[in-house]
């Protein structure tokens, strides 16, 4: 049984830093594509990062030059490194795992950029 659990949510003020992670078991991550998503209220969710199986990784515009996202195959744990935090940035981030056929999410943890 596949799971994801995220950590590292927290209140960070403008210009900040967090990092969140993302323990999977179940999966080897190195075998998986895997991805940041996150939602703010009222919106849709939408992809931050992603990671293919590969290595190869991919952002959007809006983090572009500010989030890292990475993985510790040893650990068998993915994370997103955000830098230069925004208020914009406020929302749900959400962990997400693909193998073959099937996506498996986390819970979520919440990142709020606030003064």
């Amino acid at each position: 049984q596949v799971q994801v659990v995220e950590s590292g949510g927290g209140l960070v003020q403008p210009g900040g830093s967090l990092k969140l992670s993302c323990a999977a078991s179940g999966v080897i991550v190195s075998n998986a594509g895997m991805g940041w998503y996150r939602q703010a209220p009222g919106q849709q969710r939408e992809r931050v990062a992603f990671i293919t199986s590969v290595g190869s990784t991919s952002y959007s515009d809006s983090v572009k030059g500010r989030f890292i996202i990475s993985r510790d195959n040893a650990q068998n744990t993915m994370y997103l490194q955000m830098n230069s935090l925004k208020p914009e940035d406020t929302a749900v981030y959400y962990c997400y795992c693909y193998v073959p056929g099937t996506g498996y999410w986390g819970q979520g943890t919440q990142v709020t950029v606030s003064s």
